[in-house]
């Protein structure tokens, strides 16, 4: 008998990429917390994430497919996708994320969710163009933060976490984690589960069951994979990159790069008190 329905809303990351299953597919951190949970006849899981998936995607797709499963557990995971666009909008974010959280909860589901780890700190670039990705990064922690309380998700501080920024737990592009990244997800969210009381039958091991990427398969992901990444990128967030990457670069020039600070914490302000932070 079914006694959890886990459903997974998100991004490549929540679909599995870096954990790839021996016949073909992704498995991922979601696919682990449900084996984490019970047995396969007692826990159903759907996982309704999909690469490139921003925020508004969560909203106006995975949230209807999520709510017709009617979940006793979701996972919400994603942001990183809509810091690599050339429209990003905190407040537009803000409104997408509520909704999915908010209609959730609504339906019973218990939610997890997560701040982002620093992607600047995870793909080792420049000051300069770790700086305004950073900066975004936080904007949406922020907005996570204010929804955990808001809405009393099971909320897992990643950004905080050492061992995420290991080499060893990010794929050969250092944007997906790999086997061993995915059952570090995985794990610190069944842990905060059974730290809520949530009955979890055993936290996923930690050591990866499948084969380490050869440095080989990181020269050929760039080359099949990564070039195409670029291509797309083009013409959406490089030239905003570029933009921002010259402003941090004015401002670090002349010591003002904490103006930049200051602005992104006015451009949050209104963004967050339009969250309450107190259930109704």
């Amino acid at each position: 008998m079914v006694t959890t329905r886990l459903v997974a809303l998100g991004d490549s990351v929540t679909e599995g990429l870096g954990d790839p299953l021996p016949g073909g597919g992704w498995r991922g951190y979601a696919a682990l917390l449900a084996e984490a949970l019970g047995p396969r006849e007692e826990v159903l899981f759907g996982n309704l994430a999909h690469s490139g998936a921003t925020s508004r995607d969560l909203a106006a797709a995975q949230l209807p497919r999520a709510l017709s499963l009617r979940p006793t557990l979701a996972t919400v995971l994603a942001g990183v996708n809509d810091t690599l666009r050339g429209d990003f909008s905190l407040p537009a974010i803000a409104a997408d994320l509520d909704a999915v959280v908010a209609g959730l909860r609504d339906g019973g589901a218990t939610v997890l969710t997560a701040r982002l780890p620093d992607p600047g700190l995870m793909l080792g670039v420049p000051d300069l163009v770790r700086r305004p990705l950073t900066r975004r990064v936080r904007g949406i922690n922020a907005i996570l933060d204010r929804l955990a309380e808001r809405y009393g998700t099971v909320h897992v501080d990643l950004a905080a976490h050492p061992a995420l920024y290991e080499r060893r737990m990010w794929g050969v592009d250092r944007l997906h984690p790999s086997e061993r990244g995915h059952r570090l997800l995985a794990r610190l969210f069944a842990g905060e589960l059974a730290a809520r009381g949530i009955a979890v039958r055993a936290l996923p091991d930690q050591e990866p069951s499948g084969p380490v990427p050869s440095a080989w398969d990181g020269v050929r992901w760039m080359a099949v994979e990564g070039t195409g990444w670029v291509v797309r990128r083009s013409r959406d967030f490089l030239p905003r990159l570029g933009a921002l990457v010259l402003a941090e670069a004015w401002h670090a020039a002349r010591g003002r790069t904490a103006l930049l600070d200051e602005r992104s914490a006015a451009e949050l302000d209104p963004v967050l008190r339009r969250i309450r932070p107190t259930p109704v």
